[in-house]
């Protein structure tokens, strides 16, 4: 069974930047297009891991891992934090409401890679 990724990216060229490094991992990527529709896919299905970004329409990134943290099936989800702020600005906000780890932006594809192998199962990865 292929692994699921959730990735939550407002803006079109990043998603496609990060969908070319998620090429390279056994995810099967689902895309969401704003925050508020993050939270609709992710309360469709259940994803294994969810990358989101910070700053986006409707529902920023903050408020999505808030909510995603309050709903039981994404309580021990890995949820991986984008921003273009400055990461250790954030940090502890984007902990504090739930996130596993915060990126910044642009995203360096060298570590993404090893933050999602080290988060996957070990029989998958």
């Amino acid at each position: 069974m292929a692994l699921s990724l959730l990735l939550v990216e407002d803006n079109a060229r990043t998603r496609d930047q990060i969908m070319g490094m998620l090429a390279q991992t056994p995810y099967q990527v689902e895309i969401a297009v704003d925050g508020l529709d993050g939270l609709n896919r992710a309360r469709k299905a259940c994803f294994d891991v969810v990358l989101v970004d910070h700053k986006m329409p409707l529902m920023d990134g903050l408020l999505l891992v808030k909510n995603l943290r309050d709903d039981a099936d994404y309580a021990q989800t890995p949820i991986l934090f984008m921003t273009t702020s400055e990461p250790e600005q954030v940090r502890k906000k984007a902990e504090r409401m739930g996130a596993d780890l915060v990126l910044g932006k642009p995203l360096d594809s060298d570590e993404l890679l090893r933050k999602l192998r080290q988060l996957s199962p070990r029989d998958v990865a």
